[in-house]
């Protein structure tokens, strides 16, 4: 008995300082973006890895798999209401945000599981949908994962996702 108590409070710490405890500093800082469409707030909270001179996307983020799109914990986005992303319709509440980066085009993945480490229990059964992302160059290198909800009127923002020289973009709007 006393060694299962030994047990399970080894577990609990170690689950609670891989996934970054309080006041633990991770290598990839995790931030939020945030915006109003049509009266509905939504937020993305994601880790910002940097590119550290590495090769990315190929590379790092390989082509063809899902990417967990930023580091540690699968990002998250939230919303108080339904949306539309691109094409796909959102109920209100909280999702995990993947990517599937390929040379051909990029596809974001709407996961009804929001709370999963990273892509590893990836799970496409529990995919709300997927939408095509437009893909373009940035203006300039982006050294750190940049995630942004831009405002483009009251009723429609763009999800902007940038890294090195890549930007990927999806509109959302109310439905």
């Amino acid at each position: 008995m006393r060694f299962a108590g030994v047990a399970l409070a080894f577990v609990l710490s170690a689950s609670s300082s891989s996934a970054g405890g309080a006041g633990e500093k991770r290598a990839s800082p995790h931030e939020q973006s945030a915006a109003t469409v049509a009266g509905r707030k939504v937020t993305v909270q994601y880790g910002r890895p940097y590119k550290k001179g590495r090769s990315l996307f190929g590379g790092l983020v390989p082509y063809d798999q899902v990417w967990r799109t930023g580091a540690d914990e699968a990002t998250t986005l939230t919303t108080d209401g339904e949306l539309m992303i691109g094409t796909l319709r959102v109920p209100k509440g909280t999702y995990a945000l993947f990517t599937l980066p390929a040379k051909s085009g990029w596809t974001l993945i709407v996961n009804k599981t929001a709370h999963q480490w990273g892509a590893f229990s990836y799970d496409a059964k529990e995919d709300l949908g997927r939408v095509p992302l437009k893909v373009g160059a940035s203006a300039a290198p982006v050294e750190q994962f940049t995630i942004e909800l831009a405002p483009a009127g009251d009723r429609k923002a763009t999800l902007k996702l940038s890294w090195d020289k890549l930007v990927a973009t999806v509109g959302i709007a109310a439905p």
